[in-house]
């Protein structure tokens, strides 16, 4: 039987610099613990499972694998498989059946309802102290409250080693965090022959390793698939940012560019663009297995999240905006999909699409920070005369979301300075009034620079704030030395234009024409 990742892949590649992107998200198949190919539970101990549990378990595995297959999964739904599962525990004499307990969560982390499904968890394990599966699944959330990354590579490792090697979600969640940590340091599962001799491997060719351990054992599994093409993904983007350090240390630096208006925000700006130097090969072999894994699942929105990561590094963004739009098509809540589809058509001034994508992704996470960032970069992109007073606050009133959800990140005010100087600065009246507003975006560029500090990831964003401060300052001082406008004069009254044959003549000038007639 096909398993899954309890918690989902949950770490992955990033896309233009405005959302992290991760590999969790959309349908998984569907997990039913014990050895590979079996769907019979064995019991626990000398205790095997009752023929009425047994069989109960079955017509609710059934249902799960229905809603799987049509991914209709929603909180009905979710509740009433789960309930199924655990009606198979009442029928089961010693009221331990830890498969039945691990199946009812895995039912309600369809629906995102993780405290019923941690409790879940914990219960099958109290059951079977033995079974590895629940074991895994609580190392996750344990990571999800702590990011403790290295204590659950360790946690993952004995899980892994008390399943002989054959728990599948447990490997291919331990090569993620492996690649996530890309250390140098050796763990448990690393320690392997070659030719006959030991070999010790690193974080980042030990996720390889225990990648191919898991297609191995199933070569069904599709997050196994999706982390394989991101492990090509990512050793071409670290071999391509290898270079672009490389030719950096020995090329001479370009003089300084002058700031353009209307950047995509400072987080964005933070990030150098593109790698001259682009690993063809080790993204194609990334691509390969995308489009393997499509053909055993076409169903599972994470490997075309995937797919369109690698079209958009190889320059293919018709492919990879297609990619986007199927795994958010195939899983509505799947966020990462609606943020890349967001952030390559805002990166084509898709400002419209962008705003529906990034209205989706609110929707299943309404605090998320880039999403709002996003959607404020995407209102603003479409201000015009006619929306001008409706549409700035719009874009005003994200910004302000970013700020209560995380006042120490700048990437806000950054944006913010910008909608005060190059829109609210003139929106008309006074000259005092624009000033005003200059002198406010002033404020919100030094106040991001304050708080940017000396963070790499802002090193951009702060010399574009920088140009700006002194374009800004400029500015004003232009406006304070120069002279006031002289008044504009009257127009002189236009001639009259000669009635038409039969109409009466119009009043003559000072004089109030006749009031208009009662009908």
């Amino acid at each position: 039987m096909k398993r899954v990742s309890v918690l989902g892949l949950i770490v992955g590649a990033s896309l233009f610099g405005i959302v992290g992107i991760g590999c969790g998200g959309g349908p998984t198949p569907p997990n039913t613990p014990g050895a590979p190919g079996s769907q019979t539970p064995t019991g626990v101990g000398n205790n095997p499972v009752a023929a009425a549990a047994a069989s109960s378990f079955q017509a609710a595995l059934v249902t799960f694998l229905a809603h799987d297959k049509a991914n209709d999964w929603n909180e009905a739904s979710c509740t009433s498989a789960a309930k199924d599962f655990e009606a198979s525990v009442d029928q089961q004499p010693t009221k331990k059946f830890p498969e039945a307990q691990y199946n009812a969560a895995l039912a309600y982390q369809r629906c995102d309802k993780d405290a019923e499904a941690k409790g879940l968890f914990q219960k099958a394990l109290a059951g079977d102290p033995k079974f590895h599966h629940a074991k895994a699944a609580l190392t996750l959330y344990q990571l999800k409250a702590d990011g403790n990354v290295d204590a659950a590579i360790g946690a993952l490792e004995e899980v892994v080693k008390e399943a002989a090697f054959q728990n599948v979600p447990a490997l291919v969640n331990l090569a993620m965090l492996q690649m996530e940590r890309d250390s140098d340091r050796v763990g448990e599962t690393c320690k392997t022959f070659k030719d006959g001799k030991p070999i010790e491997l690193k974080d980042f060719q030990c996720a390889k390793l225990n990648l191919q351990r898991s297609l191995a054992i199933d070569d069904s599994y599709m997050p196994a698939f999706n982390q394989l093409a991101l492990y090509y993904f990512k050793g071409a983007k670290k071999r391509s940012a290898a270079a672009d350090a490389k030719a950096a240390s020995i090329a001479p630096k370009p003089a300084p560019a002058r700031a353009t208006h209307g950047g995509r925000g400072a987080r964005a700006a933070a990030h150098p663009g593109k790698s001259k130097f682009v690993d063809v090969q080790a993204l194609e072999l990334a691509a390969l297995v995308c489009s393997q894994a499509i053909r055993k699942g076409p169903t599972y929105a994470p490997i075309f999240n995937t797919a369109g990561l690698i079209q958009s590094e190889l320059g293919q963004i018709n492919g990879a905006v297609s990619s986007f739009q199927k795994a958010a098509t195939l899983d509505q809540r799947f966020f990462e999909a609606q943020m890349n589809l967001a952030a390559v058509n805002l990166s084509y001034r898709g400002f419209d699409r962008a705003q529906e994508a990034y209205g989706k992704a609110l929707a299943v996470k309404p605090n998320d920070y880039e999403a709002h960032l996003g959607l404020a970069l995407a209102l603003r992109g479409q201000i015009t005369d006619v929306n001008f007073d409706k549409q700035v606050p719009a874009v005003q009133s994200e910004l302000d979301q970013c700020k209560k959800l995380d006042a120490n990140r700048p990437d806000a005010l950054f944006n913010e300075g910008i909608l005060t100087q190059e829109y609210k600065a003139n929106a008309g009246g006074s000259k005092d009034a624009q000033i005003a507003q200059l002198e406010a975006a002033l404020a919100m560029f030094g106040n991001f620079v304050s708080k940017a500090g000396d963070k790499l990831a802002y090193a951009d964003g702060v010399k574009k704030a920088n140009e700006r401060i002194e374009d800004i300052k400029q500015t004003i001082a232009f406006l304070k030395e120069a002279p006031p406008a002289p008044p504009t004069p009257a127009a002189p009254p236009a001639p009259a234009a000669a009635p038409a044959p039969g109409a009466a003549a119009p009043p003559a000038a000072g004089t109030p024409a006749d009031p208009p007639k009662p009908i």
